[in-house]
């Protein structure tokens, strides 16, 4: 038997993920406040660099 595992989390459990992780950030940045790193992971961005970003 081989020792295979699950993904912790299905298509639609990563899919909900990503879309509360965006609407937390985006919320964040529209009121001033950093994201937290958590969702900043989940959306894929490096929390080290998210202050480098500049809005234009």
């Amino acid at each position: 038997m081989s020792a295979l595992r699950k993904p912790a989390r299905g298509f639609f459990g990563n899919a909900i993920a990503i879309f509360g992780a965006a609407t937390a950030a985006a919320a964040a940045v529209e009121g001033h406040r950093r994201p937290l790193d958590r969702d900043l992971y989940t959306l894929g961005i490096d929390p080290k660099n998210f202050n480098s970003v500049k809005n234009r």
